[in-house]
């Protein structure tokens, strides 16, 4: 009993260390990050025109981002979880919704309309925060407290 109270006390203290790491990559984004819309969106950006950017270091910036905020995300739902094939389907969800995170934040941005600033915005968190974490968990708890029934 004890060995399995002390085995549940260290997943969660890792997934803590994993969600510590995803609060460090917030904090240290301006370093780690290649993003001129960091700078865009903290001011009234429904007047400004968008940010110069350079279109391959900012797309490398954002599948780094993205793949360590995915990285970080599937490690604590698999010490939650400790399920395979609810990893597996969980990796894919992030790379499905990567690619189309992606293409609609440039179609959004080479699209320039009255709406596209709320959406590029948007569209931009759910590709640098990890929402889909906060999403996922209580989803696939959900799915795993039914499935039991």
């Amino acid at each position: 009993m004890l060995k399995v109270i002390l085995r549940n006390k260290m997943r969660f203290f890792l997934a803590a260390v994993l969600l510590f790491l995803l609060v460090l990559i917030r904090a240290y984004e301006n370093i780690l990050f290649y993003d001129p819309f960091l700078l865009y969106f903290k001011g009234d950006f429904n007047s400004l025109e968008y940010p110069i950017y350079n279109l391959v270091p900012f797309i490398a910036s954002l599948v780094f981002r993205y793949g360590l905020n995915s990285v970080l995300s599937i490690g604590i739902i698999y010490l939650l979880f400790q399920d395979k094939l609810m990893i597996k389907f969980v990796a894919f969800l992030y790379a499905l919704f990567f690619v189309f995170l992606l293409i609609s934040f440039f179609v959004i941005l080479y699209c320039n309309d009255f709406f596209s600033s709320w959406s590029l915005f948007y569209v931009r968190r759910f590709i640098i925060q990890p929402i889909f974490l906060v999403l996922f968990i209580p989803a696939l708890y959900y799915q795993k407290v039914t499935r039991k029934i």
